[in-house]
């Protein structure tokens, strides 16, 4: 297998032991495309069977980690043709259930499948300049992914709280909630990364897997025929995403309540 991940917004570095997933799409903000969607399960399969690798480090670049899937339906050069649909695209529960560890170095903004790709990672370091949002519902998208993991991770009524209310938060409430475990300053974030890292790689794989096995047993059913059901046959979806395009607030929002 190869370094490249099939994708033109990721890069694939090593150093050492330690493979580096760098999410680098600036002119779209480091938005997934499908493409790098499947970039990511293909960066968690290198670091699990190439033997000169031992762990994932997933960061974004410049003030953005990642805001989740790109709204405007673009791709770019170098991104390589995706096979299958729905769960054989989206890399979340690969990142949950990687052998090798994954670390995500939270650099900057983080929100939808940007915040999943963190919070499923074995461990998320985030610079105390991050920002956080769980945004599927202003967007019309029942998420089974998010419906599954944040209570697991927050507890129902702060999970309520984020989806419902889809605010945005900084570092320091994601870590208090439970939702991240590491916050530091951003210059040493680079650096608190490798440390995570390094710590995981101190315990035996396969008793690790065990571990890890039985913490997953804490999250819920991921419904995803609900949430494919509702992307491939609701109108909220496709109105969700037309506001998002063109800067307006939803047909269902009271129009005195106006867009956030």
């Amino acid at each position: 297998m190869t370094d490249d991940l099939g994708a033109g917004g990721l890069r694939f570095e090593r150093e050492g032991s330690i493979g580096w997933c760098y999410i680098d799409r600036p002119h779209a903000r480091n938005a997934f495309t499908p493409a790098m969607y499947q970039g990511i399960k293909r960066a968690v399969r290198l670091v699990n069977t190439d033997k000169d690798l031992a762990a994932l480090i997933i960061t974004g670049t410049g003030d953005v980690f990642a805001p989740g899937g790109d709204l405007g339906g673009r791709r770019d050069e170098g991104d390589a043709p995706t096979t299958g649909s729905g769960t054989d695209v989206i890399p979340f529960l690969d990142v949950r259930d990687s052998r090798a560890p994954v670390i995500s170095a939270v650099n900057g903004i983080c929100q939808a499948g940007g915040l999943l790709v963190a919070a499923l990672s074995d461990i998320c370091v985030a610079s105390d300049r991050a920002t956080f949002r769980v945004p599927e519902l202003i967007r019309g998208i029942p998420d089974a992914t998010y419906a599954a993991m944040l209570p697991a991770h927050v507890g129902i009524a702060v999970a309520r709280d984020l989806l419902l209310s889809a605010r945005k938060f900084d570092a320091a409430e994601a870590q208090r909630i439970g939702l991240i475990s590491r916050v530091v300053p951003h210059e040493r974030l680079r650096d608190e990364a490798l440390k995570a890292a390094k710590e995981i790689l101190q315990t035996p794989p396969m008793a690790r897997m065990m571990v890890k096995r039985m913490l997953n047993e804490r999250y819920g059913t991921f419904d995803y025929q609900t949430m494919f059901w509702a992307l491939e046959e609701s109108d909220e979806p496709r109105e969700g995403m037309r506001a998002f395009m063109e800067k307006r607030a939803p047909s269902w929002v009271p129009p005195d309540m106006g867009r956030l």
